[in-house]
């Protein structure tokens, strides 16, 4: 095994980075440079350039006006290079940093805030409202340049002849009201359409998951139909969009004309009257033209409108509350006493959780136990410090936990979970990744404690071989992820459900490995088998949520009610016969 003994890199921002960093304005300042200094060289090309027409339409020579004439036309061309050049990578830039910020805020918030986004609603933020995001700060560069040329094109014309540049003014207003009218209706389009299109993805990846399921029971077209029932919903919206832009380019499109073609007549009447010469008469229909390009803002205009609602749902994941760390450390040597005093944790009104004068005497291990949704996960949840209660206070050691720094806290406390997420490093990087370097040999041990190493063995290059590359059922991804939280073990271990797709030898070898070859130190323990909750040292037994009773398995089974939390009769033993039945004489409880 190549592992040596440092800490692997995160690919993520840390938690005490600021949040809200990001590309910061250059990338979109040189986007609105280079299109307003594209925007200059257009206005100026049509008064040169009829200058020019003029000074040969006389006979004379036209000296270096030819020659700016075409250097502004290749001024254009290059600045548009580099307007589409800039504007590539500040898409990019914010993009990287839209998504960056909201998987920082997604991965260090609380996590029972994040529970309202559905994974597929999770991923389209990610993905898609973060690509429309990150492309709204050059599309706001380049409405604003958009407007330069209209505006300086006014100036220009003012300054050839005032009648046509009133002509033109007067028009204007007109083409005002066509954007301000397609960005108001095209926001609620927008809004709606990033809703449905995420509605969209969270059922398609829930039937991912179900994918065996939906084969198994024969579902696959009325899934098909689940799945696909809110695109004629999609579909209106989008047409509905395409309508709004439609719809500001006609108008936009045959006001344009018009008002190019006002413009045009009233120059000529001025040059007929000897006011305006043939190339001041060009000059002015161009910048009739540029001035009304004001119309053609509405795909820009649409585009920051996307953008901004994107960033709306995006920064909803950014804005997720975290968890405030204090500057205590544990004390040295501490034994792992874990107390809850006046806890309670509330859901929409709801008590979720009331647990007070619970005490984890240090070095011992409590089972929790109880129906499901008696508040278990929640009080393992609170006990490692995930999630602080509304009231009361968690202490280790005598320290209240949201007063332990964080690398105190994540030290100290360490979880192993029902699912753990591993990465796509290999077999030895998912077991050492963790708050704390650990060595080869630690990694090594973890891994055996955790009943891992004879399938680890089997793998095609063993402890080196990738995950991906790693065909694991869920039981042995259960036990990496087992050997994971013994390789990190504090001086508390928080297991929840993380042996629920053990069989049940299997756990018992876990658990007997876990108490003489993982470091010393208190075991909180989500149980659901009678087997676990006998080997514990004392059950916390939870009833909607409420503490029921502290003691051990042996006094509370003498308890009906108890009993049938295990599904067990009156008259069952308190070391329950269903897990000898499957357990060799060796290792029965």
């Amino acid at each position: 095994m190549r592992l040596t003994k440092t800490r692997l890199p995160s690919a993520h921002v840390g938690p005490d980075a600021p949040r809200g960093s990001g590309p910061g304005q250059a990338p979109e300042l040189l986007v609105l440079l280079c299109s307003v200094a594209s925007a200059a060289v257009t206005v100026a090309q049509p008064l040169v350039l009829g200058h020019t027409l003029d000074l040969l339409l006389r006979g004379g020579g036209a000296g270096h006006w030819p020659a700016l004439s075409a250097g502004l036309l290749i001024g254009e061309v290059l600045l548009d290079g580099l307007t589409a050049l800039f504007t590539g990578r500040c898409t990019a830039a914010w993009t990287a940093s839209i998504r960056s910020r909201a998987l920082t805020g997604l991965l260090h918030g609380v996590p029972h805030h994040a529970r309202p986004y559905s994974p597929g609603d999770i991923a389209t933020r990610l993905t898609l409202n973060a690509a429309d995001a990150g492309g709204a700060p050059a599309a706001r560069a380049a409405l604003a340049a958009s407007l330069v040329t209209p505006a300086g094109a006014l100036v220009a014309v003012a300054f050839v002849d005032l009648w046509v540049a009133a002509c033109v003014v007067a028009g204007l207003p007109a083409l005002a009201l066509v954007l301000r009218a397609f960005a108001r209706d095209t926001g609620a389009s927008v809004a709606a359409y990033q809703r449905v299109q995420a509605q969209i993805a969270s059922r398609l990846l829930e039937a991912v998951h179900g994918a065996v399921t939906i084969a198994a029971a024969g579902t696959g077209p009325r899934e098909r139909e689940r799945v696909l029932a809110p695109l004629p919903e999609l579909g209106a919206l989008g047409g509905r969009m395409w309508v709004l832009h439609g719809r500001a380019l006609a108008r936009s499109g045959v006001l344009v004309p018009l008002l190019t073609l006002a413009a045009t007549g009233i120059g000529g009447v001025r040059l007929a009257s000897g006011s305006l010469s043939v190339g001041d008469l060009l000059a002015v229909c161009r910048y009739a033209q540029l001035a009304a390009g004001v119309g053609g803002a509405a795909t820009l205009l649409g585009a920051v409108v996307r953008g901004r609602r994107a960033r709306e749902r995006t920064l909803a994941l950014e804005r997720l509350p975290v968890l405030a760390y204090g500057t205590r450390c544990l004390p040295v040597d501490g034994p792992g006493d874990l107390e809850l005093r006046g806890v309670r944790v509330l859901r929409d009104g709801r008590e979720v959780l009331h647990a007070d004068g619970v005490r984890v005497p240090g070095g011992t291990t409590a089972a929790v136990v109880g129906r499901s949704g008696a508040g278990k996960s929640v009080l393992a949840a609170v006990a490692g410090r995930l999630i602080d209660p509304d009231e009361g206070q968690v202490l280790l050691d005598g320290v209240r936990l949201d007063q332990l720094t964080r690398g105190a806290l994540r030290t100290g406390i360490t979880f192993a979970f029902e699912r753990p997420v591993l990465g796509e490093g290999t077999v030895a990087e998912a077991v050492a990744a963790g708050p704390r370097c650990v060595s080869p040999e630690e990694v090594r041990q973890a891994v055996r404690a955790a009943g891992a190493d004879g399938f680890v063995r089997r793998l095609p290059r063993g402890e080196d071989t990738p995950l991906p590359q790693a065909p694991l059922s869920g039981g042995e991804l259960q036990r990496l992820g087992l050997a994971r939280a013994f390789a990190h073990a504090g001086r508390l271990l928080v297991m929840d459900d993380a042996t629920s797709g053990l069989d049940t030898a299997t756990e018992y070898e876990v658990s007997l490995a876990l108490r003489r070859s993982v470091r010393p130190g208190t075991r909180l323990v989500v149980a659901h088998r009678p087997s676990v909750a006998a080997r514990a040292d004392q059950v916390i037994w939870l009833e909607d949520g409420q503490v029921r009773a502290v003691a051990p398995h042996r006094e509370l089974w003498k308890d009906a009610r108890y009993r049938t939390l295990f599904g067990a009769g009156d008259d069952s033993d308190p070391s329950p016969r269903q897990d000898r039945g499957s357990l060799p004489e060796r290792v029965r409880p």
